[in-house]
């Protein structure tokens, strides 16, 4: 059998094509609360109802886990930063600093940068 010579991507000269990323799924509360209710009835199979749902069976599991640590009237959030209105003043100020300090140092780099070209 003869080995067959194959142009690589650098030897065509092409970029490698990725798709764009597929958006993040948001479902709502009631969706999730529903979800759980009907993987906690008898004779239901989690693996089917995440295939029926087009979910992962482990986010039933996720969404159950954080419901059993709810009040039954508090809603059930993703994982990540609070709301802006729930944020603390302190917490907020420490944001803003973080973010100046970031754009500080860009700027320092950016002059360094100049005063090199001046030279």
């Amino acid at each position: 059998m003869k080995k067959q010579n194959i142009s690589t991507k650098s030897e065509v000269g092409g970029e490698a094509v990725s798709a764009p990323p597929k958006p993040r799924a948001v479902y709502t509360d009631r969706f999730k609360r529903d979800a759980v209710a009907r993987m906690r009835e008898d004779g239901v199979n989690a693996s089917m109802l995440a295939e029926e749902l087009g979910i992962r069976r482990n986010q039933l599991y996720k969404w159950e886990k954080a419901l059993a640590k709810l009040e039954p009237s508090a809603v059930l959030r993703s994982p990540g930063r609070p709301p802006a209105a729930d944020e603390d003043e302190v917490t907020s100020l420490r944001r803003k600093l973080a973010r100046t300090e970031q754009e500080l140092a860009i700027l320092k780099k950016f002059d360094a940068y100049l005063t090199r070209l001046k030279k």
